[in-house]
């Protein structure tokens, strides 16, 4: 009945329980032990192949959630899609807009609790979101040996013209001619292999389209071969698999990505599958999203946290996410290039994680394709020297046998 609205509602879990109360006399403790009554119940019956029943599981996970939790979930009733609004589709969505739901018992359950991560960036936003109250706030540095990390912001191109996804330049050829010569101009220095992340799926198919009408893409193509990700995990999986080959190889390949996609989240691209990444653009989450909509006002509402300060440090840590598949050891190196002209402003670039802030010289920002070509020739040349893995006296990073003896004997003395 609530699916045959003809317009988008939105509501929490109470008024929602209180409507299907009325209207079917199912009451919020019926929806609340859902979960353990239809498990209770595969269990007496001793169902092993539960696949048939994951309909019936989601329908019950939802009715629990829905039962269990007054606040930090959104019900939104979608009527039909927005590219089809003739054609009735109604889609009921159950979201989360509270973070600290789920961590919430982990604090209830344990006495001491570390969280740690490369992106935890800005680290005073954590507490609110996740709301907590955190004993010990601390940020390290990476312990290297020699600098090897070289992040760059790019925010024209060769011609001067400035490169960006904003909405309003996104489309414009200066743009995607820039953002190619980019790509192309290293692909023909860099080794191994280039790593790019685009902002969404739509982008990179228009872009790529685009590259390959103005015969960018086969330049590319001389120098190294393009694999891409999909939507389809099997597609994308045979895609990583021949990118790995190619680059064992010694051909060299390039990968197109997108931030916040399966590769984004969980893929490494450590030593030489993995010699430069390139974040085209920021990937701000889609503002017009409904989901969206509803977690900002909750979040506003409750934490006093603003949007814009919301989008822009959920856009930077998704791009840290990806620029950071390329770095996963003391021995490694690689080059990060943020190429888009909004991460010149410090009010972007501020909130990047303190590690590859501290390698982002002033030298390296507001660079266009030949500069940052130049400082990749040269990062190249000077990581292509033999170093001590160890490192001197100064850089220590590695703890001998000795070493160990020593701080253990102190630590003894101690007590």
């Amino acid at each position: 009945m609530r699916l045959q609205t003809e317009k988008v509602e939105s509501e929490g879990p109470v008024s929602f329980v209180t409507s299907l109360s009325s209207k079917a006399g199912i009451d919020q403790k019926t929806l609340k032990f859902c979960y353990d009554r239809l498990h209770s119940l595969l269990l007496t019956l001793e169902v092993t192949d539960t696949d048939e029943f994951l309909h019936i599981q989601a329908v019950c996970d939802f009715a629990t959630l829905v039962g269990t939790y007054t606040r930090g979930f959104s019900i939104i009733i979608e009527p039909f899609d927005e590219r089809m609004p003739h054609i009735p589709d109604p889609v009921l969505q159950l979201s989360c807009l509270d973070a600290s739901l789920a961590i919430k018992p982990v604090f209830q359950r344990f006495q001491s609790v570390v969280i740690t991560s490369g992106t935890l960036s800005p680290i005073d936003l954590y507490p609110k979101l996740l709301n907590f109250n955190p004993v010990i706030i601390q940020s390290f540095t990476m312990s290297l040996t020699r600098d090897c990390l070289c992040p760059m912001v790019l925010t024209c191109g060769s011609d001067q013209l400035p490169v960006s996804t904003k909405f309003d330049m996104r489309s414009d050829p200066g743009v995607v001619r820039n953002y190619g010569r980019l790509l192309l101009e290293m692909v023909s220095c860099v080794p191994d292999g280039v790593v790019c992340f685009f902002v969404s799926y739509s982008y990179m198919d228009a872009i790529v389209n685009s590259w390959n009408e103005m015969q960018i893409l086969q330049d590319i193509m001389q120098h190294k071969l393009v694999f891409i990700e999909t939507q389809d995990v099997v597609e994308t999986t045979l895609a990583l698999d021949n990118y790995r080959k190619a680059c064992d190889c010694g051909r060299g390949a390039v990968f197109f990505s997108v931030a916040r996609g399966k590769v984004a989240e969980g893929i490494d691209f450590d030593r030489h599958y993995g010699r430069l990444v390139i974040m085209f653009g920021v990937p701000f989450q889609y503002t017009l999203s409904r989901i969206l909509i509803a977690r900002l006002e909750y979040l506003r509402e409750t934490f006093q946290i603003k949007e814009g300060d919301f989008l822009t440090f959920d856009a930077v840590r998704q791009a840290a996410q990806c620029v950071g598949r390329v770095i996963r050891s003391k021995a490694d190196y690689g080059m990060m290039i943020f190429a888009d002209k909004r991460y010149n402003r410090h009010d972007k670039r501020s909130k990047l994680p303190g590690w590859i802030l501290s390698h982002l010289k002033d030298a390296h920002l507001n660079l266009s394709t030949d500069m940052a070509l130049h400082i990749a020739r040269e990062f190249l040349r000077r990581m292509a020297q033999p170093y001590d893995k160890a490192g001197s006296e100064k850089k220590r990073t590695l703890l001998s046998q000795a070493d160990l003896e020593n701080m253990e004997a102190q630590a003894t003395a101690g007590f």
